[in-house]
């Protein structure tokens, strides 16, 4: 066999580990494009030092122990991803300004493709979606790296306790004790209703309400839509520190500071376990629609509950692999 042989081997080996590292690094960054970094950083590192795997762990085991201290040397840094409700107290409407902070700042949102590997176990599926979703991402930066490291490797991934403590390279009772904390840190944020319930795949009312939304948001039809939200729904709108709460604050600001967003187009993807859509607003100079940000909805209860808006667009389109316009004539992605 060929070094050309072993290499392309050796290649196809980790890359087909990809998907679930990214899923991994994601979760304990909180950042998309840092998580795609980490993920690179794992692969050359296991590539340049493959010589040295002595097999006495599996070639995934090995992948995530490098994972992981990448992840922890990253984290080392103290920058915690969050959401504008973490730093912030809402702002009503009357005081709203749009000030933005730095990209290092927030949770990032991220393509359901590059973080949830193909599985023909539906309950381990939901697990998976579950575990990108925006409020418990945001739970996940709210843990010391650590304790976030084992709680994912735990309760995401199902790993033993003596895996885990074997990767860390500490004991069982470390792990068990590191877990009950985590537990009981989102069991804290769970009692402060920090979370969205949507089916896995939605179901016939769920798709229902999303077909409402499509054609309130594109109608611009405030009415339809405030019929559609929570009466405590919030909106953000990242790299802007603002959010509002209650739909009366929500469209009111969408038909005085957003009213350029009317007679938008809306265009679905898979965003972090959730409902999502590419919104894309009209042209003026140019004609067609212009590309103004990833919405991110969270559903509970029939009503939508979070209306995330990730506005940076020559980041998020390209990483969901969206056109940078539509043309007038169609509202289709070609």
């Amino acid at each position: 066999m060929t070094n050309g042989t072993v290499t392309t081997e050796l290649d196809s080996a980790l890359d087909k580990h990809r998907v679930e590292l990214t899923g991994y690094c994601y979760r304990m960054l909180g950042s998309s494009f840092e998580a795609e970094d980490a993920v690179q950083d794992t692969l050359v590192r296991a590539w340049r030092s493959y010589d040295k795997f002595e097999g006495r762990s599996s070639l995934r085991s090995w992948l995530y122990r490098i994972a992981t201290n990448v992840c922890l040397d990253m984290l080392n840094a103290g920058n915690k991803r969050a959401r504008p409700m973490d730093l912030t107290d809402s702002t009503p409407l009357a005081q709203a300004a749009l000030s933005p902070r730095p990209d290092h700042t927030w949770l990032e949102p991220m393509p359901d493709a590059r973080v949830l590997p193909s599985t023909a176990d539906p309950a381990e599926a939901a697990v998976a979606k579950e575990s990108v979703r925006l409020a418990f991402m945001a739970a996940l930066q709210q843990l010391p790296p650590k304790q976030r490291a084992v709680l994912i490797l735990r309760e995401v991934l199902a790993w033993r306790a003596s895996e885990v403590a074997e990767l860390l390279g500490t004991t069982v009772a470390s792990v068990n004790s590191a877990l009950q904390r985590a537990r009981a840190t989102l069991a804290e944020r769970a009692d402060q209703g920090d979370g969205a319930a949507v089916s896995d795949p939605l179901d016939e009312e769920q798709q229902k309400l999303l077909d409402r939304y499509v054609a309130a948001f594109e109608g611009y039809d405030m009415t339809a839509l405030t019929a559609l939200l929570h009466e405590d729904a919030v909106m953000t709108m990242p790299p802007f520190d603002l959010w509002l709460s209650g739909s009366a604050d929500i469209t009111g600001f969408m038909t005085t500071l957003g009213a350029a967003c009317a007679n938008s187009r809306l265009v679905p993807v898979e965003a972090n376990g959730l409902p999502a859509f590419a919104h894309y607003k009209p042209d003026e100079e140019a004609g067609g629609f212009a590309p103004w940000a990833v919405q991110v909805l969270e559903v509970s209860d029939g009503r939508i509950t979070g209306f995330h808006c990730f506005l940076d667009t020559k980041r998020w389109f390209p990483l969901f692999d969206l056109p940078l316009r539509l043309e007038a004539e169609t509202d289709e992605v070609q």
